[in-house]
């Protein structure tokens, strides 16, 4: 930092803002911190009472707080995103579509773990709508060296630390099980709750099949689904231990390879997911019917990208996958599924 002469100020950077006066109507700055002054700002700077200031000098290898910011959006920005322009050296990451955002980990952590360098975003695989701000990055410093910068390049890969990806329309089919329901003596009330959550995400329901607690019928159900198109087959019921609950059996039976029966999420335990011919196929448990938000809003949005989902990424849904039952739920806006 130095002293020096308004006229001989051009091309330097400020280091604290300059507040201009207008009696009896505002107060507020004229020139931020981190302002590069210009030609044109000499007069009014002299009005402003400023014949001297205090300006960072920028030196060779040195970058300036709204150039690096913009450096380190870009090292960050895969797929789906867009920059705005740099605010104080701040640069936000915003969403181009409905998607879901990816993040990687292991490279924001690297980047974050250099020096004079910070990026904070939202929870990784978390759905967002287009327009949403999924990331703010900046320097510290008003200028920062060179090396640092393209030492946070240099982590990340080339698609990108960030990605929103789109959403697939899928065709949809459902299966309800339940004696009860399939001979009315209760109303379905799990279809509906199921169809309108794929439908949220652009989805299709091509047939929705009533089907007794019987291991033929509901793997002949699954069958008839594929043959007409399904992309993505859910099972309503029948997923607990009890002996009179044969979906995840039928499921096996008609062909599929379970990925996992199981998942470490309250409420959303008993989830099953599995694979036939390419289909993915959720046995969803019964909180999915009563409960606001559960592991189907977690593991939906993954299956809607076209990820092919693992048992480590049912896992690692454990780190946060208590639900906390808040009287207003704000779900994605808080910590349920933060391990996705």
């Amino acid at each position: 930092m130095q002293m020096i002469r308004v006229e001989d100020a051009v091309g330097s950077v400020l280091c604290h803002d300059i507040t201009r006066i207008v009696p009896g109507q505002a107060k507020g700055p004229a020139y931020k911190k981190g302002h590069i002054v210009a030609t044109e700002d000499i007069p009014e700077l002299l009005k402003l009472g400023k014949e001297h200031l205090y300006v960072w000098e920028l030196k060779q290898g040195f970058v300036h707080e709204n150039d690096a910011g913009l450096r380190i959006a870009r090292a960050l920005a895969g797929e789906g995103l867009s920059l705005t322009e740099p605010s104080e050296g701040k640069v936000k990451l915003v969403a181009e579509r409905d998607g879901l955002c990816v993040i990687d980990e292991e490279a924001l952590v690297g980047i974050n773990m250099l020096e004079e360098i910070a990026a904070a975003t939202i929870n990784n695989g978390r759905p967002v709508r287009k327009g949403a701000e999924v990331a703010g990055v900046r320097v510290i410093p008003l200028v920062i060296e060179e090396k640092k910068l393209a030492a946070a390049e240099a982590l990340a890969p080339q698609t990108g630390v960030i990605r929103v990806l789109p959403f697939r329309p899928l065709k949809v089919g459902v299966i309800t099980t339940g004696s009860e329901v399939y001979h009315g003596r209760i109303e379905d009330k799990f279809g509906p709750v199921v169809k309108a959550k794929v439908e949220a995400f652009g989805c299709r329901v091509i047939e929705h099949i009533i089907v007794p607690d019987d291991v033929g019928r509901i793997s002949g159900a699954i069958k008839t689904l594929m043959a007409k198109g399904a992309e993505l087959l859910l099972t309503t019921g029948g997923m607990s231990v009890d002996p009179d609950d044969v979906t995840p059996t039928a499921i096996r039976a008609a062909g599929a390879s379970i990925v996992t029966y199981g998942a470490p999420v309250l409420p959303g335990a008993m989830l099953m997911v599995a694979y036939l011919g390419g289909v993915p196929i959720l046995g969803l448990p019964g909180c999915v019917m009563y409960h606001k938000t559960t592991v189907f809003d977690l593991v939906l949005p993954q299956v809607l990208t076209g990820r092919t989902v693992t048992r480590p990424m049912i896992a690692k849904l454990g780190m946060g996958g208590l639900c906390l039952e808040c009287e207003t739920c704000r779900y994605p806006n808080c910590s349920f599924g933060t391990g996705a």
